[in-house]
This record gives structure tokens, C-alpha cells and sequence, in this order.
């Protein structure tokens, strides 16, 4: 190895976070050593704001943010791009002298897990189901993918108002509707997203029944560990495509991998060493 990249990753949750193999493997392909830490807070005994500092001031090169912190993150780093801003959550950080700037590599990792599964198929109707930090970047997403039609379905109808009024601001001919219910909101929509914890490791169940799946086209969720979630199986037994939380996982870490070291990947020998069987922990 000739170079050495320090790296993290911040968030809950975060044991099974395959993150710490993607960047080192891509480290491997480009002959840089690669250190990646899972930073959890609540078992460092530290709120996320000194996490975040000690990172700032320790060394690394960037951080991945994940559940629930990207908003959090959004208020501590320079946005250069317009529509991140606009997303108002950062997934990706890096630090410089000059301060630590903040991406969204889920926004255009969605939109190229979108494109490899569909190609240019349109989205048609779509219902999504949680409005937080990656809902925000899978909604403005939708928008770069040309959807038109968007349901949104959130615990908190102030947070779904507040995405809305942000997709508006870019998109101004959206047509957004904020629903209570998501078995009715998917009554006649073409693509389902479950952009909730609900699903992952230590948050069992499913936001959407299985019969409120019938008749859609293709289903999206943003988990990732398990992959195979109740909602994709659900989905893949009512005939829909299906985009695995996989495929963001993948594409997110690929551009987060080129901001992190200015580097290229031989982007199929990344996901072919990803999946084999000897890396499958």
C-alpha cells in the first residue's frame, strides 16, 4: 500500500454496516490502506456533536453519517450543491482544512440503483413511506427521475410538509399529496418505497401489508441489513421488480468512495469482491 485514508461512519444501529469492507476493498483496489470505524454514540457515551468533533479533529479524511444523524449533519458542514441543501441531510462529510463539506451520495445512489434495476422506465405513481434523513434524498431522487406523482406517508406530518414544501422549491409542478394512511395511499401507485427503519436489524415488521401491494409495478427499500426485508418479500411475492437496499448501500458508497479519495473503482470488481462468499459476514 502506498497511502493511508482514515474513515467512519456514524449512526445507531450500525454492527452489521457493511461500509468498513466496501471502502476497504475499494482502498485495496487502488492500493491505499483504509481505516473505516463504526462510530455509534450512545455507546461511546457521547452525543452526536462530539462524535462529530472528535472526528473533525482526529485525523480522518471523511465520514459516512447514517440513522438518525444526517440532518443533524446537514447543520455542521459547508453545501456547496444547491440541492442538497435543499435535501437538508448529509450522508457523506469530508474534512479540510478549510472545514468539513457535506454530500448526499444517497440522493444519486438511489437514482443509479433506480437506473441499473429500470433502466429508463418511468416511475409512475409513487408512494413513499418515511420522510426523514434518506426518505429526503430518495424523494428529490424521484424528482431528478422525472416522477410527477408523489405520495408521502410519515409518522410525523409536519416532517412529510416539510419535504414537501422542500421538493416544491426545485419542482414547483410536483404533485405531492401527504396521506395518514399508507395501505390507502397505495391504492393505484405504481412504485413503493419504505424509507423507515422498519424492517432492519432490531426494528422487525413491515410499514405496508402485503395485500395493499397488488397491482404495482416495482418496490424500493432503503434497509439493507436484512436484505431480503418482509416489505421486498412481500413485494417480489406480488409480482413487483424489485431495488434492494443493497443496491443504494452500493452506489451511495461508490461516490462517496470518489469524494473521500478523489480515486476511480473498477466499479464491477468492487461489487463482485462485495458479494463473495468469503466477505459475506
Amino acid at each position: 500500500m502506498t497511502d493511508t485514508l482514515k474513515l467512519g461512519l456514524i449512526g445507531d444501529n450500525i454492527a452489521r454496516s457493511r461500509s468498513p469492507l466496501l471502502h476497504r476493498l475499494a482502498g485495496n483496489q487502488n492500493e491505499i490502506a483504509v481505516t473505516y470505524d463504526r462510530l455509534v454514540p450512545r455507546d461511546l457515551d457521547r452525543d452526536f456533536d462530539s462524535v462529530f468533533a472528535d472526528c473533525a479533529e482526529g485525523g480522518y479524511r471523511g465520514i459516512n453519517v447514517t440513522y438518525p444523524y444526517k440532518e443533524l449533519a446537514a447543520a455542521k458542514v459547508r453545501v456547496d450543491d444547491l440541492l442538497v441543501r435543499a435535501i437538508g441531510a448529509v450522508n457523506t462529510v469530508t474534512f479540510a482544512p478549510e472545514g468539513p463539506r457535506g454530500f448526499n451520495t444517497d440522493y444519486s445512489g438511489f437514482m443509479a440503483a433506480y437506473r441499473a434495476a429500470r433502466g429508463e422506465a418511468e416511475t409512475g405513481t409513487v408512494l413513499m413511506i418515511g420522510t426523514g434523513g434518506v426518505g429526503r434524498a430518495v424523494a428529490f431522487g424521484l424528482a431528478g427521475l422525472g416522477c410527477r406523482r408523489l405520495r408521502l406517508v410519515d409518522r410525523d406530518p409536519a416532517k412529510a410538509e416539510a419535504l414537501t414544501e422542500a421538493l416544491h422549491s426545485v419542482d414547483a409542478e410536483m404533485d405531492i399529496s401527504i396521506w395518514l394512511n399508507a395501505e390507502n395511499a397505495a391504492e393505484g401507485a405504481c412504485g413503493l418505497i419504505n424509507c423507515t427503519p422498519v424492517g432492519m436489524v432490531g426494528h422487525d415488521g413491515t410499514p405496508l401489508p402485503a395485500a395493499a401491494m397488488a397491482g404495482a409495478g416495482w418496490a424500493f427499500d432503503a434497509v439493507y441489513t436484512p436484505t431480503d426485508t418482509q416489505f421486498l418479500t412481500d413485494a417480489a411475492a406480488a409480482g413487483l421488480s424489485i431495488i434492494s437496499g443493497w443496491e443504494l448501500f452500493y452506489w451511495q458508497g461508490v461516490h462517496a468512495w470518489r469524494l473521500f479519495s478523489g480515486r476511480g473503482l473498477d466499479e464491477a470488481a468492487l461489487r463482485t469482491a462485495l458479494l463473495a462468499p468469503e466477505n459475506d459476514t
